[in-house]
């Protein structure tokens, strides 16, 4: 049977002809900035050549966004190298085609219906217990406590209860998930020989946490009451791929470092973007008061949504040509090309979000965002399993935040965007000042 050669044709988008490291410099110099040069110059796809990924298409185009999350996993997989390359292999993130479909089965339960509701209580209690140590009437940075306040309602929501073996998670994770972040965008590549460097203390922390889990998990499968648990680590244990098998501990472990790590930064790194965003919007902010005050949620609801859309901590995600051939809007991009969505930018996209640079909460009122275009858990096959819990925890924190504290307003300048490896946060730390209700309302009954 013929081939037709159309088939095998490829066409790039255009980009410049500069060699990659010149080209990687201005990416780390100002990713935003460089972005936005290109954009204008080629349009809003372009391609470029970054190491480690090689020719790379970048997306800025929520029509061609759409088209990329839509496509068969079979066409368009993972980018190599990923997070997998810290995270272990038995990670979601490491896994492609079949195995990634059997173990998202696995992982979707413990994120989704009345598990999320199992876990409102601990959120709740979570928060009020942070929100007593915070300063009143004095300016600070509120990442720092938001990053010890999801970390300690994720490690609950994961591990369900406390104890020796999760107060020693809790002080090494916060150095585990930093130093990972760093290393995943290192320009050196996972190299498990290596006796220098990151990579060689990544391998020291990891086997700290690994001794650490493996104490958990032999405890959770001697407990009695194991399947009355609600804790993901429970569930895990307690699952079977359609043959039968069990997750090994190897990939259970890898598993949980990944939702300890996805869940916990990303999360908190949002929150501050929220006060940093609430404070310069005196009249949202006195809006959100008097519906928490009502015992609503809408306008809340629509402003963290808001938030994740003006203020994405996940700039990019990305997919690899698996085909020969894979179709891009008028573009044919050939096996092994990268694809690189730029989440702001997209967002960003006025045909999509009108006036797209003022931040208007009032445009998620009523309305769920399209999740092939309001992308800051990604899209398509590879969304983020946790976002259902990110949302659930997020609304949960502000609306007892507001609940209890006045936050005073302020006429600084926006914070500037500041990388934390992977993600990327307030440049300032998300600052406040907050003072106490004198008498915060209470809940009306929904």
């Amino acid at each position: 049977m013929d081939v037709d050669p159309e088939s095998r044709t490829t066409v790039l988008p255009p980009g410049p002809r500069l060699p990659g490291p010149v080209l990687t410099l201005a990416y780390v110099a100002s990713r935003q900035r460089f972005f936005a040069a290109m954009r204008r110059r080629y349009g809003s796809v372009f391609t470029l050549n970054l190491p480690p990924f090689g020719p790379s298409v970048v997306v800025c185009d929520a029509a061609l966004c759409k088209q990329l999350f839509m496509t068969s996993p079979d066409v368009a997989g993972t980018t190599s190298p990923n997070l997998g390359n810290v995270l272990g292999e038995g990670s979601t993130f490491a896994l492609d085609g079949a195995p990634h479909r059997a173990r998202r089965k696995l992982m979707v339960p413990p994120f989704h219906g009345r598990r999320l509701k199992a876990y409102e209580g601990l959120i709740e209690e979570e928060v009020m217990r942070e929100a007593e140590t915070w300063p009143q009437g004095v300016e600070f940075e509120t990442q720092t406590p938001f990053l010890r306040l999801t970390l300690n309602i994720i490690l609950r929501a994961v591990f369900g209860a406390e104890g020796a073996d999760l107060g020693e998670l809790r002080s090494i994770l916060p150095g585990v998930v930093e130093l990972g972040a760093r290393l995943s965008v290192s320009p050196f590549g996972a190299d498990p020989d290596r006796a220098w460097g990151g990579w060689r203390r990544w391998r020291q922390v990891r086997a700290h946490y690994d001794e650490v889990v493996d104490r958990v998990i032999d405890k959770a499968l001697a407990d009695p009451r194991l399947d009355e648990r609600d804790d993901v680590l429970a569930m895990l244990l307690q699952s079977r791929y359609e043959d039968g098998e069990p997750m090994s501990r190897e990939h259970i472990r890898d598993e949980l470092l990944t939702m300890l790590g996805a869940g916990h930064e990303t999360t908190a790194n949002t929150l501050a973007w929220a006060v940093e965003r609430l404070r310069r919007e005196p009249a949202l902010l006195h809006r959100l008061v008097a519906e928490v005050d009502a015992g609503r949620s809408e306008l809340l609801e629509a402003t963290v949504y808001e938030v994740q859309r003006a203020r994405p901590v996940i700039l990019e995600v990305g997919r690899l040509v698996l085909a020969p051939v894979m179709p891009l809007g008028p573009w044919r991009l050939p096996k092994g090309c990268h694809v690189l969505v730029a989440i702001d930018f997209v967002q960003n996209d006025p045909t999509v979000f009108p006036d797209a640079e003022t931040f208007r909460p009032d445009r998620f009122v009523g309305t769920r965002p399209d999740n092939y275009t309001w992308i800051p858990f990604g899209g398509g096959t590879r969304r983020c399993i946790g976002a259902a819990f990110a949302h659930q925890e997020m609304v949960t924190t502000l609306r007892l935040l507001l609940r209890e504290f006045e936050f005073t307003t302020t006429h600084q300048p926006d914070e500037r965007w500041q990388s934390r490896g992977v993600a990327w946060a307030p440049g300032r730390g998300g600052r406040a000042v907050i003072h106490r209700r004198s008498t915060p309302a209470v809940l009306a009954a929904s």
